[in-house]
């Protein structure tokens, strides 16, 4: 704890103690108005507070943290920089009394302080859930679309602008991943097997210029797949995003695909040829035109991104997500036969869940499988768009007092605020 935090810890015990004249005279309407004020947790303020009860008014030294040496360091290089893995072999075998192993948690926090050094992993083979992003230089390569000496012809994306005042800040952007809302603050995306998949498919779509269809049911995490895979291509390969309106005509279509190319779409959405002629221009730079929701397309206006990409010299890739994207396409046979690459994301892997709840949020550490077995079966399905809101309610209520525990009885709470279910 540095000085600033030192200052901090000092003010709110003398406040608090100054009103702790009993039992219950501290509420937690005061400790909360202590942490916004000092810029910690709760939590943190509940424990200064209890040690300040005790005679502690001073931080107590902080306690050396776990490191990995260089045989663990070596062991987590073997199993493909996967800490869970390290971690099942470290308490295997009965060998934690001997070593002290740390909790999975610790050790995720040892390992990330240590890569965020500089220190560097290199790891022995590809983890499962892992996506190199010179995968794509090597599909390129394999491909045959580069040239030799020279690297893909395509430009350079445009600069992303720094958030100015007033714009999503730290705290929302942990609800926020790819405008997709992960419901908590902490959640993290988790990088499984299913996105694994769609981001070797987007690459290989991209790397090929061709159309690719990615579907599967509502909350199963398409559009997290679809970013995280635009997100690992090379940064020379431009990517534009357009957004699909509720039934749009295809003035509004139009509209739209200029505005993701960055196009003058006011002057050029209700003027047809001209329109038309800009997009055929724009879409011969190689790059990717992501759709989602394309399941609002009607036959017509997919026609008309069909006759877009007949164009000779059209050098893009086009991508369409959504849930039911492939029944829609199925209705419109000229670009059905034009699709390259078809992929439906599944439902979350069961023998894994788990695991990836609690690399999605540290609140599903330690929790026992058989509850989180329960809470998909009888509710999530497999879907984690659901599991997203139950580690919402998870959460909240986790965070009613102190030491909590995330059992079946907080879990059929949290359940509970979804609405009824069978």
């Amino acid at each position: 704890m540095g000085e600033d935090g030192r200052l901090a810890r000092g003010v709110v015990v003398r406040r608090l103690l100054a009103v702790d004249q009993g039992p219950g005279s501290v509420s937690s309407l005061h400790v909360r108005v202590m942490a916004e004020a000092a810029g910690v947790t709760v939590r943190t303020v509940w424990r200064w507070l209890s040690e300040a009860r005790e005679g502690r008014l001073e931080p107590a030294g902080r306690q050396d943290r776990f490191t990995l040496d260089d045989g663990l360091w070596a062991g987590l290089a073997e199993v493909g920089g996967n800490v869970a893995a390290l971690h099942r072999r470290m308490t295997a075998g009965g060998s934690s009394s001997a070593v002290g192993v740390p909790s999975l948690g610790t050790l995720h926090r040892a390992v990330q302080r240590d890569l965020r050094a500089g220190r560097v992993l290199e790891v022995a083979r590809p983890s499962r859930n892992r996506v190199e992003a010179s995968r794509y230089d090597r599909v390129l390569a394999d491909l045959k679309l580069q040239r030799a000496g020279e690297g893909l012809p395509v430009v350079d994306a445009e600069p992303v602008s720094a958030p100015g005042p007033g714009t999503v800040g730290e705290e929302d952007a942990a609800l926020l991943r790819g405008g997709v809302r992960l419901f908590v603050p902490g959640a993290r995306v988790v990088s499984t097997a299913g996105v694994a998949a769609v981001v070797e498919v987007v690459g290989h779509t991209v790397a090929a210029r061709g159309m690719g269809c990615v579907f599967g049911e509502p909350g199963v995490g398409k559009t997290v797949a679809v970013q995280q895979a635009l997100h690992l291509l090379p940064d020379r390969v431009p990517v534009w995003r357009a957004v699909v309106g509720v039934k749009p005509g295809l003035p509004q279509m139009r509209a739209s695909l200029l505005e993701a190319l960055g196009l003058a779409a006011g002057s050029l959405s209700h003027r047809a040829q001209p329109a038309d002629r800009a997009l055929g221009e724009a879409l011969r730079r190689p790059g990717v035109l992501f759709l989602d929701d394309a399941q609002r397309l009607s036959p017509p206006l997919l026609d008309y991104l069909r006759l877009l990409w007949d164009e000779p010299g059209t050098a893009a890739a086009l991508l369409l997500c959504g849930a039911g994207a492939e029944r829609v396409i199925a209705r419109s046979p000229a670009l059905r036969s034009r699709v390259l690459t078809w992929h439906q994301v599944p439902e979350l892997d069961q023998e894994r869940l788990s695991e990836t709840l609690a690399m999605f949020h540290d609140v599903w550490e330690g929790v026992v499988s058989a509850d989180v077995a329960w809470a998909d079966a009888t509710v999530a399905r497999g879907n984690f768009r659901t599991w997203a809101k139950i580690t919402s309610h998870v959460y909240a209520l986790s965070k009613r007092g102190r030491d909590v525990r995330v059992d079946r009885a907080l879990m059929e709470q949290a359940c509970a605020r979804l609405g009824p279910y069978p």
